[in-house]
């Protein structure tokens, strides 16, 4: 059964969510703010986090920060609840890391979907995954979700790890942005190439090297070396 914790303010929303999700068959905890949520998080080690962006005592954008510069629970998937309004923060949300958004008001089904689909994807891309990839000096290990470049550890985010290991994995293929989409958000992810290009810009910075290369009007691919 996976375990999700909901981090929302809103008891009314709170509430919804635990309620329909249980239904669903998922183990749900819930915290009313953001430092609760992250206790929470850095205690229980939840399968999936669903996180309201505007939080009291800390907000979502916040939260996701710390969590992607922790090791140990920066591979725990996080699903962002936000205003239409709030767009620049829904950006600044996935180029930190977060997997995807719903926009409120949203439909539990949806919310059910979505979960859905990031859990699949990720148990499919962890089986999938070949063990380790070496390109010159770089190293992607599966087993461990790690890549080194030379003797330094790169940094990356669950989603920044699935994509470089499936660019890397058939180096001088293009790859456009919708079977990128696809293939590392899920069938089901209901989203735009920005989400790709975001974290192939920071794929890009975390390697120094230019060995990401843009086909214009088509996609991406890692160089043949």
């Amino acid at each position: 059964m996976s375990k999700i914790l909901v981090v929302e303010d809103d008891s009314s929303i709170r509430e919804l969510l635990q309620y329909n999700l249980e239904r669903e068959g998922f183990e749900v905890k819930t915290a009313p703010d953001g430092i609760k949520g992250l206790e929470e998080i850095e205690t229980k080690w939840p399968d999936l986090i669903i996180l309201d962006l505007m939080l009291p005592g800390r907000d979502g954008l916040e939260i996701v920060r710390i969590m992607k510069s922790n090791s140990q629970l920066s591979a725990i998937p996080v699903i962002m609840l936000t205003a239409k309004s709030e767009e620049i923060d829904r950006i600044l949300g996935l180029e930190m890391g977060a997997d995807d958004y719903v926009t409120k008001p949203f439909s539990t089904r949806e919310v059910v979907a979505r979960i859905r689909a990031l859990l699949r994807r990720i148990r499919k891309v962890e089986k999938d995954l070949d063990k380790k990839i070496v390109r010159g000096s770089l190293i992607i290990d599966s087993d461990t979700y790690e890549a080194h470049l030379g003797e330094r550890k790169l940094e990356l985010t669950p989603k920044e790890f699935q994509l470089l290991h499936l660019l890397a994995s058939r180096p001088g293929k293009v790859f456009t942005r919708d079977f990128l989409l696809e293939h590392v958000w899920g069938y089901d992810y209901i989203g735009d190439s920005r989400t790709v290009d975001v974290h192939i810009r920071h794929l890009r910075q975390k390697l120094e090297d230019d060995v990401i290369e843009t086909v214009r009007g088509v996609g991406y691919k890692f160089k043949d070396i």
